[in-house]
This record gives structure tokens, C-alpha cells and sequence, in this order.
């Protein structure tokens, strides 16, 4: 079983609960924290991301002026997306999704540049960067990625907006907040309200915030006595999955073998499948690091 990011969480799953079934697992991005509530995750998040924004703006420091540019524009200025749906500033802000990676957030750079155009009214949103913004902020084609996106971390009580009650102590991502930093893959109450795809969701996704008899995920007994070979990477500056988070996951699983690199981020698949893969199954395989 190769498993990625959830991927990972899912294999983590199937060793605690259906161990006879595997014959060797490789993770990628994807140790999972075995106890505790979302909220933990959350706040490892929020650091992360605020970090990776730092890194960046320092990269592009015109990129900083841009989007400071553009949240002014949308708190005067009605734009619309394609689908109907507003974009606001804290749509805005869910381009920080390109900070999870190597391989796509330079693409983020090319998306600002091209953001305005002048119209006999003033500048307004070009429709090529509208259309790009609905691709990353709309959830048409996926819709249960928000719908279950943090029931993957519910164990025994409700995660009650998780996210978004974190959000509160990290005042510097709220969206009015100076500089205006980008958030990441965190999913909040008003998706279902901005989002005409998910609109319809809305009663459903607040019943599973407020669900509380979520079962086990993980077996943590099970996981020490693991006689599966395991071997993970784990991303060193993975903003979605901690590094501290993933290394405790990593010691309550026996014989899992950790391969902890700073040369990739949560895409690392993307930027060297092939190899990482290949080194993952020869430490499954040898047992050696």
C-alpha cells in the first residue's frame, strides 16, 4: 500500500484494523496523529503556514504589494467568479494552497502577476485571473474534500469547526488583518455559504462538525505491535502534515522506518515520485535506513 498525504492516514488505518491484508505500506506525507483532538493539528498548521508565507513574500516581495492591492480592491469593488459565487478577501486568502509545494508555488507568482485589467470604469479582476480563482477556491469537483475534510482527525468527540475556532488565536490570518497572509487547506463554516457548490451542504457539514460518537481511527496497541514493514518520508517543512506530529506517530508504530528529508514539501510526489518510492521500498524491504 502506497498512501499519500490522507493516503498515509488511510494506510494507517488499515494497519491497526486489517494488518493481515498489507504485505508492506510506504508513506508519503502522511503520519497522522494517532490520539488527540483536531484542534492540535490545527494549531501546528496555522504556525507552519505563517511561516511558509514569511519564506515567500521574501522571495516575491512585489507579490506582497499585489495582494495587498487586490483585498483592498474587493473590499470597494463587487467581483464575481465565473459560477456566480463571490470572491471575497478570505476566498483570496485560500491561494496560500499553493504554498504546499515545490513544484507548484512559483505558480502562484504567475497567477498575481496577471490580475488586473483596465477597464473604462477603473481596474477591475482580469477574467483570466477569476477564472484561474475559481478553479483553486471552488469545490464543484470535489465537494466531500470539504464536506470530510476534518472528520480525518474526529476521534471520540466532535471537531466543532476546528479550523475555524483555532483561527481566533492567530489573529494575523483574519482578513482584514495587515499584512494579509494566505491561509492553506483549512476548511471554514462560510465555504458553505460562499461556495455555490456547497451551499447545498451546508446543514450536512454542520451536522458532522457537531457529531460527537466518531469511532477509533487508529487501533494504537495494534500499531506497537505492527509486523508489517513500514517506511514513511516525512517533509521536514511540510506546512499540512507537522513534522513534530508525524516523528511521535512514527515512535508508537513498531518497526516503522523514517526517512525525514528538507528536500521536498507536501507534493513531494510531484517534484521525484519515482524516486522517492524507490527508496521507501528499499528501507520497507532491508529494514535499514
Amino acid at each position: 500500500m502506497f498512501g499519500q498525504s490522507y493516503g498515509g492516514f488511510c494506510a494507517l488505518t488499515y494497519l491497526s484494523f486489517a494488518p493481515g491484508g498489507l504485505k508492506e505500506v510506504l508513506i508519503t506525507g502522511g503520519l497522522a496523529p494517532l490520539t488527540g483532538p483536531a484542534d492540535d493539528v490545527y494549531r501546528a498548521t496555522f504556525q507552519r503556514v505563517a511561516a511558509r508565507n514569511a519564506e515567500y513574500f521574501s522571495w516575491y516581495p512585489e507579490d506582497r504589494t499585489m495582494l495587498e492591492r487586490i483585498a483592498g480592491h474587493l473590499r470597494t469593488t463587487p467581483e464575481f467568479l465565473p459560477d456566480g459565487g463571490p470572491l471575497t478577501v478570505e476566498r483570496l486568502q485560500m491561494l496560500g494552497a499553493f504554498l504546499g509545494g515545490n513544484t507548484r508555488v512559483d505558480s502562484l507568482h504567475y497567477l498575481l502577476e496577471d490580475a488586473f485589467t483596465e477597464t473604462a470604469a477603473g481596474p477591475r479582476l482580469s477574467d483570466p485571473f477569476l477564472d484561474q480563482m475559481q478553479g483553486i477556491v471552488s469545490r464543484r469537483s470535489n465537494p466531500l474534500y470539504a464536506l470530510m475534510h476534518e472528520s480525518i482527525y474526529a476521534q471520540g468527540q466532535a471537531t466543532d469547526w476546528s479550523a475555524w475556532r483555532v483561527l481566533a488565536e492567530y489573529p494575523e490570518f483574519r482578513p482584514h488583518a495587515d499584512p494579509l497572509l494566505l491561509t492553506g487547506e483549512m476548511v471554514y463554516p462560510w465555504y458553505f455559504e460562499q461556495d455555490p457548490a456547497l451551499q447545498p451542504l451546508r446543514e450536512v457539514a454542520g451536522l458532522l462538525a457537531a457529531k460527537q460518537d466518531w469511532r477509533p481511527l487508529y487501533d494504537v496497541r495494534q500499531l506497537a505491535a505492527n509486523r508489517v514493514p513500514v517506511a514513511a518520508a516525512v517533509y521536514s517543512e511540510d506546512i499540512y502534515v507537522d513534522r513534530k506530529l508525524s516523528l511521535e506517530t512514527a515512535a508508537a508504530v513498531r518497526g516503522l522506518e523514517v526517512w525525514e528529508t528538507g528536500d521536498f514539501h507536501h507534493d513531494g510526489i510531484a517534484d521525484d515520485g519515482e524516486g522517492i518510492f524507490s527508496r521507501l521500498l528499499g528501507m520497507a524491504r532491508s529494514g535499514r535506513r
